[in-house]
């Protein structure tokens, strides 16, 4: 009798057994670049898109030259970021103050006026205001300097730091943002990451399948632009253990708890 209750065991351990080994994803589910080899593949990139400035985004231009004073008309003036905050070191923390591009793609710069930046790249900015400084005879030999202050994307879903994080670089690839998100989760889709973003007043979607290098490389949403929204949607194992009523039949925890049942049952019958 005990021997066919310990065959019975046995059977129970390995039907578990099999279901745990069958719900874990194959290691094709989760290999980044599957179509590239070392030294033999040769993808092509898709062409740089750096970042335009936009209505609402919010840009630091400082402009230097050998003149401190002069220099300082054109300069925005160096502020507090917060009334009394202080940092580490005990002094006040402090930051340049921005132009913010308003809804006709201008900002008000110092003595020149309204300047146009929408549509515009950082260099173009910084070419174009040291052009009209040379033209207008403000300033001979001007030194301009543009930087982003306020432009950001998301990144949501299945990745260990979902957040947003700030735009740093004229040209950030969707890589670089999920590096920053701590990559994906072992329960991420990597055939599935969907880039959400504005364009000509329409949200338009595009898809990314991390296990094919050319996929990614080629696609339009490699760089990303202000705004963008990177979501990696959960694969089959999450979705599975998420769910809640008739799918929980299919969870680990529901098989094994039923072996643990029947054994006890079978012992209880043949006892």
């Amino acid at each position: 009798m005990r021997k066919y209750i310990l065959r019975l065991q046995m059977l129970l351990s390995m039907l578990a057994s099999i279901f745990i080994l069958s719900s874990c994803g194959s290691s094709k589910d989760v290999l980044y670049f599957q179509d590239m080899e070392p030294n033999k593949t040769e993808i092509k990139i898709s062409d740089a898109q750096p970042i335009t400035v936009q209505p609402g985004d919010k840009i630091s231009i400082i402009v230097n030259c050998r003149d401190p004073q002069l220099t300082a008309l054109f300069n925005l003036p160096v502020v507090n970021k917060q009334i009394g905050a202080e940092n580490m070191s005990g002094t006040s923390a402090q930051g340049v103050s921005g132009y913010t591009v308003d809804k006709n793609g201008e900002i008000d710069f110092p003595v020149i006026g309204a300047i146009h930046v929408a549509g515009r790249h950082r260099e173009d900015i910084a070419e174009l205001i040291k052009g009209l400084l040379i033209k207008e005879n403000l300033v001979k030999d001007p030194n301009v300097t543009v930087e982003f202050m306020n432009l950001r994307i998301s990144v949501l879903g299945e990745v260990n730091t979902p957040g947003c994080y700030s735009i740093d670089r004229d040209c950030m690839t969707v890589v670089d943002a999920l590096s920053l998100a701590g990559d994906l989760t072992i329960y991420g889709n990597r055939t599935k990451v969907m880039v959400l973003r504005q364009e000509d007043g329409m949200q338009r979607v595009y898809g990314l399948d991390l296990t094919s290098g050319e996929n990614v490389y080629s696609s339009p949403a490699y760089y990303l632009q202000q705004n963008d929204i990177i979501y990696v949607e959960p694969n089959k194992v999450k979705a599975r253990q998420s769910t809640v009523n008739g799918n929980n039949v299919r969870s680990t925890s529901f098989w094994i708890s039923l072996a643990s049942l029947l054994t006890s049952v079978a012992i209880l019958i043949l006892n």
